[in-house]
C-alpha cells in the first residue's frame, strides 16, 4: 500500500487543479505521467521491487502501462525514462540505486527500507532520502523533460 503524493505532468492532468493528489492510487483518467513521492506501507502489488516495508519511495510513472504514451516515454529504446535512468544510475555510486521496469507502473524507482532506522530518526532520514532522490531527478533533467515530452 502506498501513502504519499502523485504529481502529474501539467499537460496530462485531468483537470486544472489536479497537478497533485494524496492517495494510494495514481490519477488514471486517460494517459498520464508524473512522479510519486511517499511511503510503501506494505508490498502489495509492488512486491516485484523486493520491498521491506516501511519504505521511502520515489518513482516516475506513466499510465496506462503499455499505452501509447508509456511506449513513447518508457518502453522504446532511447526513451526519456530509459535514458534518464541510465544517466542517473551512472551518477549514483551508492545504494539505494534507481531500478528500471519497462512493464510496470513505477518505471523508474528508488526506495529504501526504514526498518533499521531508529524510530526517532525516521522523519529526518526520510527527508534526506526524498531531498537526495528528487535532486537526482532534477539533475537528470527528468522533471523538465517529462513536462516537454508529455505535451
Amino acid at each position: 500500500m502506498l501513502n504519499g503524493f502523485w504529481f502529474c505532468a501539467p499537460a496530462l492532468r485531468s483537470s486544472p487543479s489536479s497537478s497533485s493528489h494524496k492517495s494510494g492510487t495514481p490519477p488514471t483518467r486517460g494517459q498520464s505521467a508524473g512522479f510519486f513521492v511517499g511511503y510503501f506501507e506494505s508490498a502489495g502489488e509492488f512486491a516485484f521491487l523486493g520491498l521491506q516495508p516501511p519504505e521511502c519511495v520515489v518513482f516516475a510513472w506513466v499510465h496506462p502501462v503499455g499505452g501509447k504514451l508509456h511506449k513513447h516515454l518508457v518502453f522504446t529504446k532511447g526513451s526519456l525514462l530509459r535514458l534518464t535512468f541510465e544517466y542517473i544510475r551512472w551518477l549514483t555510486h551508492r545504494p539505494p540505486r534507481f531500478v528500471f521496469h519497462d512493464a510496470k507502473l513505477p518505471a523508474m524507482t528508488r526506495h529504501q527500507s526504514m526498518q533499521d532506522w531508529p524510530k526517532e530518526k525516521r522523519a529526518h532520514l526520510s527527508r534526506n532520502f526524498f531531498i537526495e532522490t528528487l535532486a537526482w531527478l532534477v539533475r537528470g533533467g527528468l522533471v523538465r523533460k517529462l513536462r516537454e515530452e508529455a505535451t
